[in-house]
């Protein structure tokens, strides 16, 4: 009995939680390092005033399980969080109140980038990332409650939406490993430099592929700098006198280097990779990044990060279990 009790402390669904009091199967998600919230300060009992008790872990965890089953935003959240098994399995005391939710969603944008980061470290050591970094930016729909974002129009749907944008770096099976908050689906040229900084403080890929938006010269200088070779397609934009180029590559290699060549077949080949960031983008709109239902800006890019970290937990949970890091669910 006390396995069963032990394995009912960690699961992740009720689901699961009635299968494990049955079977006490391996609960979900306990591969992952979810005490490391408790490292960061803006979780302590405030200095002055009331004191402000959290639990990070379970709180977060909380959050994850919403997530996964398609609950969004703080109402929501507290709602499920009510019911007793929910609660009891995410670790928590008792229900917490819809200002505790809010208060945890308020801090947590303090360190949600390092709980990310943390996450894309475990992805990582694990081996889930290849030699391939693909970079792209997608739509975020808001609700329209929210004065922080605005319409912005998305090329690729060829419609306007309301909303904001968020930039990825992925790799492997849709694993993203960067990314930024931003207030249209098109990121602008520093933006899309610091988050292919962020890619590579991770590790050094062989490519780095992005869609024409990614014909920047300092992009690609960046790049080769760093031993990466960038492949994205010429974009001739307004000049008179376009060059005879598939790829950016290509001029810029003919340009710094004379022993260096890349076979247009090569170019080709690795750039029909780049729709592994687009699975990517699809797979985090499930955990959420479709459905942002805060108000305001900041609780918005948290719950974007939150929907971020939950399909890196996806992933790496997949993994252990021995199954496909890149399926979307979880095999209970």
């Amino acid at each position: 009995m006390s396995s069963t009790i032990a394995a009912l402390q960690d699961v992740t669904s009720v689901d699961e939680f009635l299968n494990a009091a049955a079977t006490e199967t391996v609960p979900l998600f306990e591969y992952l390092e979810f005490e490391f919230l408790l490292e960061y300060d803006v979780f302590a009992p405030a200095s002055r005033g009331r004191t402000r008790v959290h639990q990070p872990p379970d709180l977060f965890r909380g959050f994850l399980h919403c997530y996964y089953k398609n609950i969004y935003g703080t109402r929501p959240v507290t709602r499920e969080l009510q019911h007793t098994l929910v609660w009891y399995y995410c670790g928590l005391d008792k229900p917490p109140s819809r200002d505790t939710v809010d208060r945890f969603l308020t801090d947590l944008e303090h360190v949600v980038d390092d709980v990310f980061d943390r996450l894309v470290e475990q992805a990582a050591v694990r081996g889930l990332l290849d030699s391939t970094y693909s970079i792209d930016s997608t739509h975020i729909e808001a609700i329209r409650y929210n004065d922080a974002a605005s319409w912005n129009y998305d090329p690729t749907a060829e419609e306007y939406y309301y909303g904001f944008g968020c930039t990825i770096v992925s790799s492997g099976a849709k694993i993203p490993i960067a990314a930024e908050f931003t207030q249209a689906k098109q990121a602008s040229q520093e933006t899309a430099m610091r988050v292919t900084s962020d890619a590579l403080a991770v590790d050094t890929p062989t490519w780095m592929l992005g869609d024409s938006a990614y014909d920047i010269l300092d992009w690609h200088d960046h790049l080769l700098a760093a031993g990466v070779v960038p492949v994205a397609p010429y974009n001739p934009r307004n000049t008179d006198d376009p060059k005879d180029i598939e790829y950016r590559i290509e001029d810029r290699i003919e340009e710094h280097s004379e022993d260096v060549q890349l076979k247009q077949s090569v170019l080709d080949e690795t750039y029909n990779r780049r729709t592994g960031v687009e699975r990517t983008n699809d797979a985090v709109k499930d955990c959420g990044l479709g459905h942002v239902r805060a108000r305001g800006r900041v609780h918005a890019r948290t719950e974007v990060f939150v929907a971020l970290c939950l399909r890196l937990v996806v992933a790496i949970t997949n993994y252990e279990r021995g199954d496909d890091p890149g399926c979307e669910k979880l095999k209970l």
